[in-house]
């Protein structure tokens, strides 16, 4: 019987080695980008083309590799970074399983160019999935360039998994923002499509951070620093008022590599608790300096988690420095019992001396010479003279005669209502007597309770507004015109690179819903209109909320496009659980329902109402 088991040849192991390494064309990224920080380069440039798909090329600086290195690095399992398996547990680099070369190399076109410093010729190689097309000698300047073009050529199922060029760029976006965030010291620059995305020099950390957000967040970081025997922190937190319904600029770096962890991020959520509202987020840049053998960095394909020795002692150093910065900086209030801010000197009058009052007396004034007035003084001060005169009031002797036939009026009064209301009934027939008597009751601010001929309806205010609201939306961008309204001072709202990529792609859809851009640039946009059915300042809620729904991708035809923006619109603008509603909302709200459409559920596929009738009432009272 002939042997089942065989070794796999090298290049079918690359591929499923690949599949681990190398998801997207953000993973390159990623890879190539750590590789010529390990380099030891000053100067990285990133330029793709098509989102990565048919480009990703690194240009650095860096220390360059020899002939040898450069054929060697394309080897499975070749790396500098480690001799030993205690090596692993004092990792100062990025990269270090001697996988990702090989890897890419195997579903890609790639070609490297690469000098040391010392050597006067570089290398020239060239692969396409995993075989060595061509290495010949060249004349470089020092540093290296990897160029990786036609990515899962040789994968067609892999490659028709790839999302939009939007999407991947976004990824694409992030990974490079991680690299340039943990690393200030190197001066960065990002090309899609032959136009700059981003050119950041080398500065401190406060300022890389502004470079790569833009906007206004210089105004909203608060700066954190803590230093202990087990953790060093350092970096920026936001300001509750700048807090946003995204996870978008939450970054933690563990010895200059970006990491993910849910329970670093619940500690910074619980700094923050009670100054920041339901649902919404706040922005941190937080650097984490530990001992290397403290944690494990090899627990998953792309390192992007890590194991700490001591979780919890991290969890109550992260939480207390960031709440000692919010107070320390005036964001948080400050509780203090022994002080009345009340009692507190402004400024300005801080350094000024004390001024002793005056009382000034009238030594002429005698208030028992008004009782025994002249008749002279009497009739001047009548005349509207300066003198000061008294009349006394005499007092009612038969205070009983107010009430008299008090009584008798009251019975008119009573027996005229009841003679008006026995009339008005008479005019109407007792269906539409019964119609009149029905009324709308709002229970915890939440449900809405109307009376039915089989029993009563009770309404989810907050998803039956959602239906009312996203048919309307839908309606205006797809059959009517929308209509909107200008505004008399056009709104600058400030947003990330990434956002401003997603709000630029959807800018045709939001035009058709009444929003009017008057200018785009980098970094923020300006409205000039919006729709007649948001305010003001809705407006800024409402597109956080269409970026927050829309982190996973846009949709690409224009339907599902105008679907997404008039469910988020409507979720954002719905009356929510909570609010107080008149009785006229009440109705306006329910009669807005059951002409809808599709009355029975939400845009989200939630029901917006049920019915009880009165036989299953009668059931819970039967004995």
């Amino acid at each position: 019987m002939s042997s089942i088991i065989q070794l796999l040849p090298d290049h079918v192991a690359n591929q499923i080695a690949a599949g681990e390494v190398v998801q997207r064309p953000a993973s390159v990224v990623k890879e190539l980008l750590e590789n010529a920080v390990d380099a030891q380069a000053t100067d990285i440039k990133l330029i793709i083309k098509d989102a990565g798909k048919s480009l990703v090329q690194v240009i650095d600086n860096g220390k360059g590799m020899s002939v040898t290195d450069a054929r060697l690095c394309f080897a499975r399992h070749a790396t500098s970074k480690i001799r030993h398996a205690e090596d692993l547990f004092s990792l100062h680099t990025k990269g270090f399983r001697g996988e990702a070369l090989a890897s890419i190399a195997a579903i890609a076109h790639m070609e490297m160019k690469t000098k040391q410093d010392q050597d006067e010729l570089g290398t020239h190689i060239v692969i396409e999935g995993s075989k060595f097309v061509s290495q010949e000698v060249a004349v470089l300047p020092k540093g290296t360039s990897f160029s990786v073009k036609n990515l899962f050529f040789n994968i067609p199922a892999r490659r028709n998994f790839l999302k939009s060029d939007t999407v991947e760029f976004r990824h694409v976006m992030d990974e490079f923002q991680r690299v340039a965030l943990a690393h200030p010291n190197i001066h960065f620059s990002f090309y899609h499509n032959g136009s700059e995305m981003f050119n950041l020099p080398a500065t401190t950390l406060r300022q890389r951070i502004v470079g790569v957000f833009a906007g206004k967040t210089n105004e909203k970081l608060v700066p954190v620093t803590e230093e202990t025997e087990i953790v060093k922190v350092q970096g920026f937190v936001s300001k509750p008022e700048f807090a946003k319904k995204s996870r978008g600029e939450q970054f933690f770096f563990v010895n200059d590599r970006f990491i993910k962890s849910g329970y670093l991020h619940h500690a910074v959520m619980a700094a923050y608790d009670g100054i920041l509202k339901d649902g919404l987020q706040p922005s941190y840049f937080l650097y984490l300096q530990v001992p290397a053998n403290t944690i494990d960095i090899n627990i998953h394909p792309t390192k992007t988690e890590i194991k700490f020795d001591d979780e919890q002692a991290l969890y109550a150093i992260l939480r207390a420095a960031i709440k000692h910065s919010l107070g320390q900086f005036n964001v948080a209030p400050i509780l203090d019992f022994d002080r009345d801010a009340n009692l507190d000197t402004p400024y300005h009058y801080k350094d000024l001396e004390g001024e002793t009052p005056t009382i000034q007396v009238d030594s002429t004034f005698n208030p028992f010479e008004m009782s025994e007035m002249p008749k002279k003084q009497m009739a001047s001060a009548s005349s509207g003279g300066n003198s000061y005169s008294y009349k006394k009031v005499e007092p009612t002797a038969s205070w009983e005669s107010l009430y008299v036939g008090l009584k008798n009026d009251t019975e008119d009064i009573v027996s005229h209502t009841f003679e008006n209301e026995a009339v008005t009934a008479s005019l109407f027939n007792d269906n539409e007597v019964e119609q009149a008597v029905y009324k709308t009751y709002q229970i915890h601010k939440k449900y809405i309770v109307s009376p039915i001929k089989s029993g009563m309806v009770i309404v989810d205010q907050q998803r039956a507004h959602q239906r009312i609201l996203y048919e309307q939306f839908l309606l205006n961008m797809t059959v009517n015109q929308a209509a909107s309204q200008q505004l008399l001072f056009p709104l600058n709202l400030f947003f990330s690179a990434t956002e401003m990529e997603l709000i630029r792609e959807l800018q045709q859809s939001l035009v058709t819903t009444g929003f009017v851009f008057e200018e785009s640039t980098q970094d923020h946009v300006v409205i000039s209109g919006i729709p007649v059915h948001i305010t003001e300042s809705e407006v800024s809620i409402v597109i956080e909320q269409l970026i927050s729904d829309l982190q996973d991708g846009v949709p690409e035809n224009n339907y599902s496009q105008n679907d997404t923006i008039a469910k988020s619109m409507a979720k954002s603008l719905a009356v929510k659980t909570g609010s107080y509603l008149t009785e006229k909302e009440q109705d306006n709200l329910v009669n807005g329902l059951f002409a809808c459409k599709d009355p029975n559920i939400s845009p989200f596929n939630k029901p917006t109402f049920i019915t009880m009738r009165v036989e299953d009432i009668d059931k819970k009272f039967a004995l």
